[in-house]
């Protein structure tokens, strides 16, 4: 196990006993720390006046927003508990990842082999996508450019469609977006798509008055709010994607299917879905997960923590005990690289944090380098190799 996914558990523990006023007798038995350090941590976690001055910062927080939504949810003492257990999990983690980073735990201990980088030929992914008409016609869409047509209008971060159009016959577009893109759709009923790299969606130019409003999610990851049917005479929405199909009232929720994987995930963020597997038909929950293994036909469903989920539309990577080979996959599309693992015992090595999507990759391999996921790293031209 990493030296970072140690800190995380201990962490976790850590608070734990602190909001029920014990004895953090897990540092005490951490191999992690030097026993300077854990006298260190001890007196931060414990003193009077440090204790003060993070609640202060606390309070700092309060004052945002964002602040007014998260308490609107803490009614129950025990949604309350739980969302300070995790608070002060957050608050301790910081503590100790900067104990083992600045007071000399990590560079007594870590591997200082250089990474080797020649012709580092990585970029961050940006707003890029190509639209295919019905025609046949192939327009480029990317950031910094305008494109304006009789149907639609795009300022090259997103395509916005004319909801005055009507129609009495479907017209299809399709949007790619490529390996280090991104894009966001607003279609014609007002409905919004954020699309991941590597992504494609078919979709009618406008919808048929009281007919099923129908798109297709040839392959990749989307994330829809769904413009609800009672704006629209009752008319149903659908996703439908290989195997599987996705009614839709009025909601926002997550589908990844790409290409290469065997697995299709639907994650529901709030309101209703019902999917259809060949046949077999499951209700979801908001933050349940269907995923359905396209192999053997199995449907599985899960609770999980959405944000995780679904943060990628919002500028960032959030991954918990997430394996590096999976971690990987998801960077080597944003970043448009080829991974390749020198040890294949890292592969399954779990990482959690939060990455985000404007970093350039040195960083990014940096941070999981300095916490133990891997010894060093070389860069060739867009090729990453992990040792």
């Amino acid at each position: 196990m990493s030296v970072f996914n140690k800190i995380i558990i201990l962490s976790k523990k850590l608070a734990s006993s602190l909001l029920k006023d014990e004895k953090p007798t897990d540092l005490e038995a951490s191999d992690i720390f030097n026993d300077a350090d854990k006298a260190y941590i001890l007196k931060n976690l414990t003193e009077e006046t440090l204790i003060k001055e993070r609640l202060n910062l606390a309070n700092q927080i309060k004052k945002k927003e964002d602040w007014k939504k998260v308490k609107s949810n803490l009614t129950k003492p025990s949604v309350r508990f739980l969302y300070w257990k995790y608070t002060a999990a957050a608050a301790v983690i910081g503590l100790l990842a900067s104990t083992y980073f600045f007071r000399g735990t990590l560079f007594n201990n870590s591997n200082e082999c250089m990474p080797i980088i020649v012709n580092n030929n990585i970029k961050t992914g940006t707003d890029k996508a190509t639209l295919t008409l019905e025609d046949g016609t192939i327009i480029a869409l990317e950031k910094g450019n305008d494109y304006e047509a009789v149907n639609f209008k795009s300022n090259g971060e997103k395509i916005i469609y004319n909801s005055k159009n009507n129609s009495k016959k479907l017209t299809y577009n399709y949007i790619t977006i490529p390996r280090g893109g991104q894009f966001i759709v607003e279609l014609s009923d007002g409905t919004k798509v954020w699309l991941n790299s590597e992504t494609q969606l078919k979709y009618p130019v406008s919808f048929i008055k009281g007919e099923t409003r129908n798109v297709e999610l040839v392959y990749g990851e989307a994330y829809f709010d769904v413009s609800p049917s009672v704006k629209h005479n009752g008319s149903k929405f659908k996703v439908i994607n290989q195997n599987q199909e996705v009614e839709v009232i009025g909601t926002e929720f997550n589908i990844k299917a790409y290409s290469d994987e065997t697995n299709i995930y639907t994650t529901l963020v709030e309101g209703k879905v019902e999917l259809d597997f060949k046949g077999k038909k499951q209700k979801l929950s908001p933050t349940q997960q269907s995923n359905f293994n396209l192999n053997t036909n199995a449907l599985l469903v899960v609770n999980v923590d959405v944000y995780n989920e679904v943060s990628w539309r919002q500028g960032v990577f959030s991954f918990e005990n997430k394996p590096l080979k999976e971690i990987m996959k998801v960077l080597s599309r944003w970043y448009n690289m080829d991974v390749i693992f020198n040890n294949e015992k890292i592969e399954n090595e779990a990482f959690t944090g939060v990455l985000g999507k404007d970093q350039n990759i040195e960083d990014i391999l940096a941070t999981i380098k300095n916490f133990g996921i891997i010894n060093n790293y070389e860069i060739k031209n867009k090729t990453i190799t992990l040792k």
